[in-house]
């Protein structure tokens, strides 16, 4: 039988220090498509920071054009001194300010979402907005040196013009791109999903692949046929992985009226796998999602979209852990130290203790924490068993648990001993919030909606931590509250967690 896949995933047994670890065949695929989600949004990020290189760039030269033809007309009198006048009227010395006025501007664009992928970027009331927004960040100064009515004035029209260059470039350098390579430059493979034969499926194909001739597709052909038996998920799954692997593609279109597991168990499957998903038809049934309408290459869409597993998030996601972590390992190594020395002087054992967890797409990697039990603790696990108040091995607790030493339990009560884990959060194992970290054999037991817990690196705290730690007994609790993370992420959601954990775990409630 395959094994947990690691880095690089394969479906052959994988061998650790412990010894091959074997899940059911039928949760291969799923599992298999989920541990190539690092991949996936990597490459997401790197055609994001493209895409967004290329805009910049592509405004900034569109700027300096403009600003060149208005110090020909105005300073230069190319056409004339009655036209350099006029323009003189409308663009003052100083009316532009430079790079400051172009700074000011691409901050605009990046609030209102003109860098967004999709059509956003020709979208031409985002432009609008984000070129208001930055005329309104230089130009407001002039207020006080001349009339309101004439600075107003003079900065809608500035807008209006710098608005007309910025569009025009990007329209211009679209058909550039499109003449020389017969491709849209934001073209990407895409894996259609769902019965072929269905109206609506093949006029979005049409149009998708008619605007650019060199685009990449595959269909997994699911034909919806009255009273037939439906193809098992796991197959479909499988076929999916085959497919987007195929056409090297981290975004797919479902199509037509899916039966509702299939859709449910695609959708989060693909989503926590960091695949983009689109839909055309039906969104019903997919509960605590965001959706949004989007339009892509002139078709319109519901996006399905799990806001942790695009590219950029992560990156930010990742640099707050970083930093976070690594001032909090230069603050607290004096905590540190007097806690590794309470250790050494308590119990015989080593300073910290190690241990197999599962983690981001299924990787295995071992947590760091300070040694808060006996060295012959795991031996003795088997014996107390029947003293686990949750009655289910996933979730090992037991109040006073006699192999806890003295310092032990103090650094438990207070959560110290998770400290060290900020060590797997700078090395990028873990994240600073996110779902809780589980043993590799619990995967044996694992449901099709567990899965999702795969879907983001496992936090040193979260929404697990701050309802209740220890006396979060029940694992559906905790499965629970982990999805419901993961389709709420945001970074302030981070930060809120983070300042709720802090009370909790000064009051010591709940942890043993």
């Amino acid at each position: 039988m395959p094994s947990l896949p690691k880095s690089p995933p394969s479906p052959d047994t994988t061998k650790r220090s412990s010894g091959p670890f074997r899940i059911d065949p039928e949760r291969h695929s799923r599992l298999l498509l989920q541990s190539e989600g690092p991949e996936t949004t990597r490459r997401q990020l790197i055609r994001s920071l493209i895409r967004i290189v290329s805009l910049v760039l592509l405004d900034f030269g569109a700027y300096a054009v403009l600003r060149y033809g208005i110090r020909l007309l105005r300073d230069d009198g190319l056409l004339g001194a009655q036209v350099a006048s006029q323009v003189y009227a409308v663009f003052p010395l100083g009316t532009l300010k430079g790079a400051q006025f172009i700074a000011a501007v691409t901050i605009g664009l990046f609030i209102f979402g003109a860098y967004q992928r999709g059509d956003a970027r020709r979208d031409p009331a985002r432009l609008a907005r984000g070129v208001l927004f930055g005329a309104t960040l230089t130009l407001w100064s002039n207020l006080w040196v001349n009339p309101p009515l004439l600075v107003i004035g003079q900065g809608l029209i500035a807008s209006a013009i710098v608005w007309s260059a910025l569009a025009i470039g990007r329209l211009l350098f679209e058909y550039l791109i499109q003449l020389i390579f017969h491709t849209s430059p934001e073209t990407e493979p895409l894996v259609f999903v769902g019965d072929r034969s269905d109206h609506d499926a093949t006029w979005v194909h049409n149009t998708l692949v008619g605007r650019t001739k060199n685009r990449r597709t595959e269909w997994v052909d699911l034909p919806v046929e009255p009273g037939g038996r439906p193809e098992p998920i796991e197959k479909t799954i499988e076929r999916i992985h085959q497919a987007l692997k195929s056409a090297r593609a981290h975004s797919m279109v479902l199509c037509g009226d899916l039966p509702k597991p299939a859709f449910e168990a695609i959708v989060e499957t693909a989503s926590s796998a960091g695949i983009r998903v689109l839909t055309i038809a039906r969104v019903s049934g997919v509960v605590q999602r965001r959706t949004g309408f989007v339009w892509y290459n002139g078709a319109p869409f519901i996006e399905l979209t799990v806001p942790g597993f695009i590219g950029w998030q992560q990156m930010a996601k990742r640099l707050l852990d970083f930093t976070l972590a690594t001032a909090g390992t230069i603050v607290l190594s004096p905590l540190f130290a007097l806690i590794a020395v309470a250790i050494k002087l308590d119990s015989p054992g080593p300073i910290f203790f190690r241990q197999e967890r599962v983690g981001y797409a299924g990787r295995v990697f071992r947590v760091w924490k300070f040694r808060t039990m006996r060295t012959t603790a795991e031996q003795e696990k088997a014996q107390l068993a029947h003293l686990n108040v949750t009655g289910d091995q996933r979730l090992f607790k037991i109040p006073r648990d006699p192999r806890v030493t003295r310092v032990g339990t103090f650094l438990r009560r207070y959560s110290l001993d998770e400290f060290p884990q900020f060590f797997n959060v700078i090395t990028g194992e873990m994240s600073l919030v996110g779902p809780r970290p589980f043993f590799p054999n619990d995967l044996r037991g694992y449901l099709d909606h567990h899965f999702a817990r795969l879907g983001a690196k496992p936090g040193i705290t979260g929404l697990w931590q701050v309802k209740g730690r220890s006396d979060v007994t029940d694992f559906e609790e905790v499965v629970r509250l982990d999805r419901e993370y993961l389709d709420r992420w945001s970074l302030g959601l981070d930060l809120l967690i983070l300042l709720q954990t802090i009370p909790v775990v000064i009051r010591g409630r709940g942890a043993y």
